[in-house]
């Protein structure tokens, strides 16, 4: 995985337009997304260890961005999904309003990889530059496209450092 977030994109994984305006109808418009997915084995049995990591705390991040996670049996891979709202999504255990969600699957035996994976969304999301520019995407290539340039410039960031 390396920590690179685009190597888990997919634009068929993309909503920018998330219908629903409540927490858990939200989570699942954006999860379904991962329905088919071939690195997840159970679906339902997914989403059901989604909700209830849902209900032990809240996945708010601040900034409008939540991180709906879990980590299951029921995908072989870590898988992703990404959900934007114009309107806000009211994540109510928080009593905060979201506009990105990153709904994120994975196995419960590679808890390396998922600590890069949440690693690099938040290194991402920090930005107030790069929140706005996922904002205004207008496509899911281009939103996918805005993390290339992001994950580009860490790494022109980090071979200068050295």
């Amino acid at each position: 995985m390396a920590g690179r977030l685009t190597a888990l994109l997919h634009p068929s994984r993309i909503r920018l337009h998330v219908q629903a305006s409540k927490r858990t109808v939200a989570i699942n418009e954006v999860a379904r997304l991962l329905d088919g997915h071939p690195d997840v084995t159970n679906f339902q049995g997914f989403y059901n260890e989604l909700l209830a990591r849902e209900r032990l705390d809240t996945t708010c991040l601040g900034n409008e961005v939540a991180l709906p996670h879990a980590r299951t049996e029921h995908v072989q891979a870590i898988v992703l999904a990404v959900g934007r709202s114009d309107n806000g999504i009211l994540f109510e255990t928080s009593n905060q309003t979201v506009r990105l969600m990153f709904v994120l699957g994975t196995p419960k035996s590679n808890p390396g990889d998922y600590l890069q994976v949440v690693s690099a969304l938040c290194k991402l999301l920090k930005d107030p530059a790069n929140r706005d520019a996922l904002m205004q995407a207008t496509t899911p290539e281009e939103f996918i496209a805005v993390v290339r340039g992001v994950e580009e410039r860490a790494l022109v960031s980090t071979a200068a450092g050295r």
